[in-house]
């Protein structure tokens, strides 16, 4: 990928990027109750990783 993005494809990545961030962490208790441990990645919608999927921005 070149060095210098255009703003388009830059706003594109950035938007992907916030999809695969972690649910905050007060939604586990909202979602699955007081006593629940489950991980905050495990109810994020969009599941990437940079190396597995590619969004073709």
């Amino acid at each position: 990928m070149s060095r210098i993005k255009s703003p388009g494809k830059k706003k594109r990545l950035a938007k992907a990027h916030r999809q695969t961030r972690w649910a905050p962490f007060w939604t586990v208790p909202k979602k699955y109750g007081k006593n629940r441990r489950v991980h905050p990645g495990r109810h994020t919608v969009v599941k990437r990783s940079w190396r597995r999927t590619k969004i073709g921005a």
